[in-house]
């Protein structure tokens, strides 16, 4: 009876060590797994990025890190993390960001939620097609599509055949990620455009000297580069809604430059203002046949709601401040031309 009872003593021991020792593994694996999922991964770069491509493994996402030199540790610990968080299934395509204090966890956070890096490309009030289209073939990561594709081209493939690209596109800031185009970019700024245009349009002035949305927006190109001083553009488009409403002609220098395409060397001469193209606005009446740049959206609602005034003339200050003199009469231009020329060559005459 003795040694059966020093038997069952004996089991019981055993039974409280092995107990403790698994006890004392768990409590080991625990804080090795949460060390793991909050620890900073080891040989991260600042300014590094993974990227994930479509039909890409958990595996094969894990020997994207090392190949980048950064200690990734054991697949398992990653596999238990990603399922607990619920990341093992959902991992979108993408580019992350990285910096030295990304942990496993926050990794799997930003790729289960699809947390890209994203960058940005600004339509610059003003532009015109060919220096939108130069900056966007500098634009990096965004993937060049365009090359060689001519103006036409281009329209059709935004599904917008026929229609002049100049203006067609509104500035302002798009985020873009790595593996966008340079058209899609282009779709949506156009697409933003349109649902401006027309928001504009359908809010507009009564008794407006124009036909459509489409004039509107030439007339807001003008605006836009008349002045850039926004309390005036108002006040501009209500000048030249008067011209077109008397059947004066515009007589606006940034058409005749945009007719002039590449011969314009940054003056213009007496001769340029007699030489006759459909955007020359001293030699024909009326809006030109198209906009002449990319209009904003303060331009485009200065085109539909102009402000209210009796001024036909306005001409800038010349104290560089790129503020305007409005005239009523003729005669109050001329006085005010003489003092813009006065003030310009006190400026800029030698001392």
């Amino acid at each position: 009876m003795a040694a059966e009872g020093g038997r069952r003593r004996g089991l019981g021991l055993l039974f409280v060590v092995s107990a403790l020792l698994a006890g004392a593994a768990a409590v080991w694996l625990y804080d090795r797994y949460t060390g793991f999922a909050d620890a900073p991964l080891q040989g991260i770069e600042q300014g590094q990025t993974l990227r994930v491509e479509r039909g890409d493994s958990f595996v094969r996402v894990l020997g994207r890190l090392r190949e980048a030199g950064i200690d990734a540790g054991h697949e398992l610990e990653w596999r238990l993390l990603a399922r607990q968080l619920g990341a093992d299934a959902r991992i979108q395509v993408g580019e992350y960001a990285l910096d030295p204090a990304t942990t496993p966890r926050r990794l799997l956070e930003q790729m289960r939620d699809g947390q890209v890096v994203s960058y940005r490309f600004t339509i610059v009030e003003g532009w015109n097609i060919r220096e939108l289209r130069a900056a966007l073939a500098k634009a990096m990561p965004l993937e060049q599509t365009l090359g060689a594709m001519d103006d036409a081209a281009l329209m059709a493939a935004l599904d917008r055949p026929g229609v002049h690209p100049e203006g067609r596109f509104l500035p302002e800031t798009y985020a873009y990620t790595r593996g966008d185009t340079d058209l899609d970019l282009l779709r949506r700024a156009n697409r933003a455009l349109e649902q401006a245009l027309q928001g504009a349009w359908e809010s507009r002035a009564h008794d407006l000297p124009l036909e459509d949305a489409d004039q509107a927006l030439v007339l807001a190109s003008i605006i836009e580069k008349e002045t850039g001083i926004a309390s005036e553009r108002a006040q501009i488009g209500g000048v030249f809604t008067r011209r077109l409403r008397a059947g004066m002609r515009l007589q606006t220098d940034p058409t005749v430059i945009y007719g002039m395409g590449s011969t314009y060397d940054g003056n213009i001469r007496r001769a340029d203002l007699l030489a006759d193209t459909p955007y020359n606005t001293y030699t024909r009446d009326g809006l030109p046949p198209t906009p002449i740049a990319m209009a904003g959206v303060e331009a485009i609602r200065a085109a539909t709601n102009p402000a209210d005034g009796d001024a036909l003339y306005f001409v800038a200050v010349g104290d560089g401040s790129g503020r305007h003199v409005f005239s009523r009469t003729l005669d109050e231009h001329n006085a005010a031309v003489r003092e813009y020329v006065r003030r310009y060559r006190e400026r800029f005459s030698p001392q």
